[in-house]
């Protein structure tokens, strides 16, 4: 089979990870094409962005310490983890040179005395360069051919959008496909940095965080890989948080949409716009844990088996959430007025995570992260407070729970199951929203009754027995 494998920053952040995964993907190797996709180690990207944040406050050494911090991890990880002489000192060579370039880097950001958009993509690709050196070398270490590529030269080309960019698909198509079957026609495992590809003009650019999952899909899509695995630190997709719900199965099989759904709704193991690239050429992509390679783990499909269609799949939550209340009697019948709304919170860059509209229009609810509360707020006042906005009110640290499976669409009494179990637990609902696909149901909770109300609804149906 033709696989991309790709591995979370938690699968390769220590020596005898790495060890295992190089052994899993020589065992692999031998009846399989594979090209593995990496994210930066554990914290590493967390370390570049601290980086930024120094050069913002021009203070340089705080920036060249944590640089340092940084290439000295990856350095005592390859001393500890290759063995060959040689490939450890080719590593090493090449690690330093990554260690140049950034210290150049920070220098250059300092001397403008800024961080744009595009010297942070620069910056913070650093991590995924560093990982898929040392991952490549481990695969030299045991007697394999493999070579390190970045986004950028395996051909990830992307639109200009720094930090949040979309691939253009069919030129990446044409380049990684030609640069992918010429080094498996060569018997040679190519180790990719996820995350970043680069535009036209050759700058590099990055999909957001969680970004290398898109980049395992993308690529995927490109080479017209049988099968893609995302590997981390969980079995799979779950039927609720673990950390809420002690007896949460593990979902054996759902579809592209229903895991898109959870990927919006909290699943953090995916990028929402993972899935993107699979849709078209329909293909399988499975979520598993990479320490525990024997768990198959979460089948995701165009066409899941009859079986796993007819049911609720999970109940997911995500706290921390502000509720805007948005009134105003002049809203009623006046065409575009949630387009004004909604323009406004655009325009600031606001993402809406939910929205409510009463009948009579007199009011419409959204639901944005806690941290965008304060800019969404003082937006809608200072441009439609007065117009066509009577009453803005807010509530903070409020949860969405959202219930999703495709089992529902046509299941008549769901609702009232839902809400009636919610009423016994004698939580109290602020909003309700159900899309017309009926795929899931959401509701908005105070973030002190999400675990009560999740354990309810996994209770209620019966998720504990799935499968």
């Amino acid at each position: 089979m033709r696989l991309v494998i790709k591995y979370g920053g938690t699968s390769i952040s220590a020596t005898k990870d790495i060890k295992a995964i190089a052994k899993y993907l020589s065992s692999l190797s031998k009846k399989n094409q594979i090209a593995v996709v990496c994210s930066a180690m554990s914290g590493t990207t967390d370390d570049l962005i601290e980086i930024s944040e120094s050069i913002k406050k021009e203070n340089k050494s705080k920036g060249e310490q944590l640089a340092a911090k940084i290439i000295n991890r990856h350095k005592q990880l390859a001393k500890q983890t290759i063995t060959k002489s040689d490939v450890q000192k080719k590593l090493l060579v090449k690690l330093d040179q990554d260690f140049t370039e950034l210290l150049a880097l920070i220098d250059g950001m300092v001397l403008l005395g800024e961080v744009t958009p595009r010297s942070m993509d620069y910056l913070i690709s650093f991590g995924e360069r560093l990982s898929i050196k040392l991952v490549s070398a481990s695969l030299n270490d045991i007697g394999l051919k493999s070579i390190p590529l970045t986004g950028k030269e395996v051909g990830i080309v992307t639109d200009s959008n720094f930090g949040e960019s979309k691939p253009l698909m069919d030129t990446t198509r044409l380049r990684t496909s030609k640069t992918i079957d010429a080094l498996f026609s060569k018997k040679t495992i190519p180790v990719i940095g996820g995350f970043t590809g680069a535009d036209q003009h050759g700058h590099v650019t990055t999909f957001g965080r969680g970004g290398s999952d898109y980049s395992a899909t993308t690529i995927g899509s490109s080479i017209k890989a049988d099968e893609i695995w995302l590997m981390s630190d969980v079995d799979g997709l779950m039927t609720a948080d673990p950390k809420i719900v002690k007896n949460a199965k593990l979902l054996k099989e759902v579809s592209y949409v229903e895991a898109i759904e959870m990927a919006l709704f909290g699943a953090k193991q995916i990028h929402p716009r993972t899935f993107e690239p699979l849709l078209s050429k329909k293909i399988p992509m499975k979520i598993r844990s990479s320490f525990n390679v024997k768990n198959e783990g979460t089948l995701v499909s165009a066409t899941p088996s009859k079986a796993a269609r007819n049911t609720v799949k999970c109940v997911s939550n995500v706290r921390n959430n502000g509720l805007i209340d948005i009134r105003g009697g002049s809203m009623v019948g006046n065409p575009g007025t949630a387009a004004k709304i909604f323009e406004t919170l655009a325009k600031a860059g606001i993402n809406v995570m939910m929205i409510s509209q009463n009948p009579s229009e007199s009011s419409i609810t959204i639901v944005v992260k806690n941290t965008d509360l304060d800019k969404a707020t003082s937006s809608l006042e200072l441009e439609l407070l007065g117009k066509i906005i009577k009453k803005l009110e807010v509530t903070t640290d409020v949860a969405i729970i959202a219930l999703i499976g495709s089992g529902m669409r046509g299941t008549v009494g769901v609702a009232s199951k839902v809400f009636t179990s919610i009423q016994k637990n004698k939580v109290n609902v602020s909003m309700i929203t159900q899309g017309s696909s009926e795929l899931n149901l959401a509701f908005v909770v105070k973030n002190s009754d999400t675990n009560t109300a999740v354990r309810a609804l996994h209770n209620e149906f019966a998720l504990d027995k799935i499968n």
